[in-house]
């Protein structure tokens, strides 16, 4: 038999598996999420004829001769290149800008994806078109602990339900105390407060001019002072001391409330009094209406009482060769020996793209290549075909000559 005939069925069988590439590529044009693949041949094993010589004298070097015994294939490579973002507006829907994979988990452990098209379950768990549920970290209070592979969890966002009433126990005053007031001027601010039923309450805070660079404060609730101190500033300015930071009063049938007031961000320059309160803590009962998610991955619940109030965060994971994860369907991924380890972290950081709410990112399969890969193809199997018949016809004229 002719080493032309087992060379061309390489071709055959090869381009055979390139063309199943392009199908799935060309199948999966409009799946969410998805990645090309391509295929690369390489040359397989050559039979020596003659080796090469050497120089000598004066007769020169010649080199080895060689015959291929066609091709196989070098590697089927999955392309992660970034995909078209297809704005939606539902706010379950995610994409990432750049690198990073959304991290799935199930009975069988973590995956990897790059499809967000997440949605609410009956529970409120934000789960992956499979039912595989999507991990990050909560929040407790608002307050995120510390984010890493170990603490990673199940996403909740509990639609419905309702936080407590919380009393106020923090407050902060900042802005300005104009030093040019004379001593003896005041300056009233009201702010109103919450207690452990959610009942709103007014303090009166009040601040008077006691000496250059000094002013007292009182907070009142009703007829009664309820907190003072003082404030000392330097020439330039800025707070020295502040004496007196606590504001404590015990309204009907409710815990006592205690306020701790931040007066660090205040200052007293020349340039008008605009003094008040920029932040506190606390409120009434609610129930949690809706959702937000940012760029970061940071799920903000909107309650009806007017708080937001995080409540969780995407987790993204992030490799050092994607091209080395393993498909497992469903548009997920799982980690191989030639992936690298996932790392694991918040989007924006270590490398991970950003997160797109309101958005899916597309198949990043191109048409216009597919079919031209599609094209060389045929015309490689076409040719590799015809060294087959016409290896044939030569074996046959050999047959011939025995008549």
């Amino acid at each position: 038999m002719m080493r032309s005939m087992f060379a061309g069925v390489t071709g055959l069988r090869n381009h055979q598996i390139r063309m199943d590439v392009i199908g799935s590529n060309i199948a999966n044009v409009n799946t969410i999420g998805f990645k090309a693949s391509r295929v690369n041949f390489q040359e397989a094993f050559s039979q020596t004829i003659k080796g090469a010589s050497a120089p000598s004298g004066s007769r020169g070097g010649t080199n080895p001769q060689q015959i291929g015994l066609g091709m196989t294939i070098a590697g089927v490579d999955v392309l992660h290149t970034q995909g078209n973002l297809q704005p939606t507006g539902l706010m379950t829907d995610l994409a990432i800008e750049r690198n990073g994979f959304f991290i799935l988990r199930d009975a069988s452990g973590f995956c990897y994806t790059r499809a967000g098209n997440f949605d609410l379950d009956a529970e409120g768990y934000l789960t992956a078109a499979g039912g595989r549920r999507v991990q990050g970290w909560m929040a407790q209070n608002g307050i995120f602990g510390e984010k890493n592979q170990n603490t990673l969890t199940n996403l909740r966002i509990p639609v419905g339900e309702v936080i407590g009433a919380r009393a106020t126990a923090n407050m902060t005053m900042a802005n300005n105390i104009d030093s040019r007031e004379p001593v003896g001027t005041t300056l009233v601010r009201t702010i109103d407060v919450y207690d452990s039923l959610g009942n709103s309450h007014y303090l009166v805070i009040t601040f008077e001019k006691t000496d250059v660079n000094e002013w007292s404060w009182k907070a009142e609730w009703g007829p009664d002072v309820v907190g003072s101190g003082s404030l000392q500033f330097t020439t330039e300015g800025k707070l020295s001391t502040a004496l007196g930071d606590q504001i404590s009063f015990t309204p009907e049938g409710a815990n006592q409330v205690e306020i701790t007031v931040d007066f660090s961000r205040i200052t007293q320059c020349a340039s008008g009094s605009s003094v008040a309160v920029i932040d506190r803590n606390g409120n009434t009962m609610g129930t949690l209406e809706g959702f937000t998610i940012d760029s970061s991955g940071v799920i903000t619940g909107v309650y009806s009482n007017g708080l937001t109030e995080r409540l969780a965060q995407v987790g993204l994971a992030a490799f050092a060769n994607p091209g080395g994860l393993m498909k497992r369907g469903e548009n997920t991924y799982e980690a191989s020996n030639n992936s690298g380890i996932p790392q694991i972290g918040e989007a924006g950081t270590g490398g991970r793209g950003t997160v797109a709410p309101g958005a899916l990112e597309m198949s990043s399969v191109d048409l216009s290549l597919e079919f031209t890969s599609m094209i060389v193809t045929q015309r490689g199997f076409q040719a590799n075909s015809r060294i087959i018949t016409t290896s044939d016809e030569m074996l046959q004229e050999l047959v011939n000559l025995k008549r």
